[in-house]
């Protein structure tokens, strides 16, 4: 369920704006509007979905639009055109005073920069929000306590943020965002001003928390692993423009432009897809069971040419058939190929590609891929495992070439079920 909706939201910074939105909206190009009349084209016909207890991250360079953006949600901006809807609620439509209490209880914000107030103790500034709502002092003081707690900063209480490090100091700025208990979080830039190990250790607590608190989170950030890492959804921006949105493996699998290209040549993939991204997509062409009789399982291998196929007990994955095992099992006259069942090693859907990659090293027996109760889901292909970590381009078309040789099925070739790994 959506629980914020944008819809078509245009900003114009300058004096007139109203008097440049119909150029806007007919595509007149951000140069041109600056030069014609001065005013600056902020974001252009920008639509979003951001689901109920999701992490949404909005990611761009600087000057992209994305914090701009985020500031519209609670009207720090007001948009030149377009509505943000929150719980079904236009918030452009919200008076003074309403528009007061809807940042009060529906949306608390962490900043870049700290944003704390350095003549007020750890304890004070993580009850700041608390306490413009009218609260009592003591209420207030339990609350801050315990999110403080929460972030790991217990007895810190007394503390002024210049005696923390830039770390504990945004954990102060997110104990004061939790303390409200809104339901939206935007965090803008919130670990861009951390040191990596400290932004690392940040980007855990905030999955913990989550994990915990089923928030609704807007994430603005410029760093793409940071935004793989931590969104469920991503949209990208340039120059006020939405140029991709969607789940982080879409987007790394499938960029729209060369834009968004350039943001992922650095990534490590590996720690981003897995083990069901690299199935082939048909899928395994063949699969026994239990309880499939042993001619029939040679006479299907022997006609696909393959050296093995994956056995079914039920749902669950229950071994791998060879050629050699079925001719045995022909021979000594076997009702079934139950008996001549050998294990195959698996990996979870869910397991990274640089653990599934170091796996494949380890061996080169076939590897199959299951779900969570041990269903059998498909059979890895070794060529697609690295052209998903290591993408081949022109580049590179000795990757190609390599891949084809190590995986003849994933070459097109067939001499393994469903382009699976050879033996």
């Amino acid at each position: 369920m959506s629980k914020i909706e944008v819809r078509n939201i245009y900003k114009i910074f300058g004096p007139r704006p109203e008097k440049w939105l119909a150029e806007a909206k007919a595509g007149i190009s951000k140069e041109e509007l600056l030069a014609r009349s001065g005013h600056t084209l902020g974001l252009r016909d920008i639509s979003l979905s951001i689901d109920e207890g999701s992490i949404y991250v909005i990611m761009g360079l600087s000057g992209s639009g994305k914090s701009t953006l985020i500031r519209h949600f609670n009207r720090l901006i007001e948009p030149s055109d377009g509505h943000i809807l929150v719980d079904g609620q236009d918030v452009m439509g919200l008076g003074r005073r309403e528009l007061e209490q809807f940042r009060q209880n529906k949306m608390s914000m962490v900043f870049q920069r700290f944003g704390l107030f350095p003549h007020r103790t750890v304890l004070d500034n993580a009850a700041y929000g608390l306490s413009v709502q009218g609260i009592t002092r003591a209420k207030c003081e339990e609350k801050a306590r315990h999110w403080l707690e929460q972030v790991g900063l217990a007895g810190f209480e007394n503390q002024y943020p210049s005696q923390l490090s830039g770390g504990m100091q945004q954990r102060v700025g997110l104990a004061r965002a939790l303390a409200t208990d809104a339901e939206i979080l935007l965090m803008d830039e919130a670990f861009s001003a951390l040191d990596p190990l400290i932004r690392r250790e940040m980007q855990d607590q905030l999955l913990q928390l989550q994990s915990r608190l089923n928030k609704t989170i807007v994430f603005i950030t410029h760093d793409l692993d940071e935004a793989l890492r931590l969104g469920n959804r991503i949209a990208i921006l340039k120059h006020g423009e939405l140029v991709q949105e969607g789940a982080p493996e879409d987007i790394l699998l499938h960029p729209s432009n060369d834009y968004v290209q350039a943001f992922l040549q650095d990534v490590n993939r590996g720690k981003v897809l897995n083990a069901a991204h690299a199935l082939p997509e048909r899928g395994p062409r063949l699969t026994l069971t239990m309880r499939t009789r042993p001619g029939h399982a040679l006479e299907q291998m022997q006609a696909l040419r393959y050296d093995y196929a994956p056995v079914l007990d039920g749902k669950r994955l229950g071994g791998v058939l060879t050629v050699g095992a079925a001719i045995r099992a022909r021979d000594e006259g076997a009702r079934d190929i139950a008996g001549y069942v050998d294990d195959m090693a698996s990996v979870p859907a869910s397991a990274g590609l640089d653990e599934v990659l170091a796996q494949m090293l380890r061996s080169n027996e076939p590897l199959a891929v299951v779900g969570e109760n041990e269903e059998f889901i498909g059979l890895l292909s070794r060529s697609k495992v690295s052209e998903l970590v290591a993408p081949v381009t022109s580049d590179n078309p000795e990757a190609a070439v390599g891949n084809a040789a190590a995986d003849p099925a994933g070459a097109g070739q067939g001499t393994t079920p469903g382009g699976a790994a050879a033996a």
